[in-house]
């Protein structure tokens, strides 16, 4: 088994200003935790692409990425709203950003690789087929499940979101794309206030309560997830593998664990083995906390390279 991680210095130029919490520290410290840990000894480091105006405008309205373009200020920080930021470099970053992803496809279609890490920013699962927020200006997911199905014929495509916050923006793009199975997991009643339930039969939503711990996180997946995904059969996994839920993460309002992640990705990695041959493309979206970020992600970055 192969393991494949991108990451790129462009990506910690994105710039919120102030104390955001959505900050170039949070790549920076993932991949020095992953050094630290050697692991990055044992999987293939290629430099990421960028991603170019058609793979964008798979998913995204042209309006959203024009206005997105014509934001951007080479001197100054754009809000676009209260929490999210356009800088002089944004764009650059999200197109590597969404540029990781697909050569994560490729890599894995290829047979070059088995498992994928992306250590990118700006998120981008809560970005809208025509509205950039929630810190988030492009959807990196939805860009690589659209290339996927494009370029490789997939007809079973799914992407599991763990994010405290819900994904709102990958689930107007699988409104769209029957070929997407859309599963998330997220604390109700918090930003951005999705409805519970959807009249679409390839997106699975569950809320959690306030407070929710390990056991309750694991049987939402356990209950609503895993047997649908081996009799959907998908061909590819994309995770948005946000690390907010912690219970050390005062973005929200979890009690969960940094073993509970990694069990969590020992299980999906199991399936993953029965229906897709392994393939996997996780995508780093939340996590705000830098001790429980990194202690999560090199759990969870263990258990998906099956060291």
């Amino acid at each position: 088994m192969i393991m494949i991680y991108f990451s790129h210095p462009i990506c910690q130029k994105h710039n919120n200003g102030g104390n955001h919490p959505e900050s170039a520290q949070r790549v920076a410290r993932i991949e020095d935790a992953l050094i630290f840990n050697r692991l990055l000894d044992f999987v293939l480091m290629p430099e990421p692409r960028k991603a170019n105006d058609e793979d964008v405008l798979r998913v995204h309205s042209s309006q959203l990425w024009e206005s997105l373009k014509a934001a951007q200020n080479p001197d100054e920080i754009v809000m676009l709203d209260s929490e999210t930021a356009i800088a002089p470099d944004s764009i650059e970053a999200a197109l590597t950003a969404s540029g990781a992803v697909l050569d994560s496809v490729d890599a894995l279609m290829n047979q070059k690789a088995t498992t994928a890490f992306c250590n990118i920013r700006p998120p981008g699962h809560h970005a809208e087929v025509d509205r950039s927020m929630g810190f988030c200006l492009i959807n990196h997911v939805a860009i690589g499940a659209a290339y996927a199905i494009e370029k490789y014929d997939l007809q079973r495509v799914a992407i599991l979101d763990f994010d405290v916050h819900h994904g709102n923006g990958t689930e107007t793009y699988a409104e769209i794309e029957p070929k997407v199975l859309f599963c998330s997991s997220f604390e109700n009643d918090i930003y951005p206030f999705s409805e519970l339930g959807s009249p679409f039969e390839n997106i699975i939503k569950m809320p959690l309560a306030r407070g929710a711990h390990d056991e309750e996180f694991l049987s939402s997946w356990r209950e609503h997830v895993w047997p649908k995904l081996r009799d959907y059969q998908p061909e590819l996994i994309f995770l948005s593998a946000g690390f907010d839920a912690h219970r050390w993460d005062l973005m929200a309002n979890l009690d969960v664990s940094t073993q509970a992640f990694e069990q969590w990705t020992h299980e999906l990695r199991e399936i993953a083995d029965e229906v897709c041959q392994g393939r996997v493309i996780s995508v780093l979206e939340g996590g705000y906390d830098l001790r429980a970020l990194t202690d999560s992600v090199v759990a969870h970055f263990k258990a998906l390279a099956n060291l």
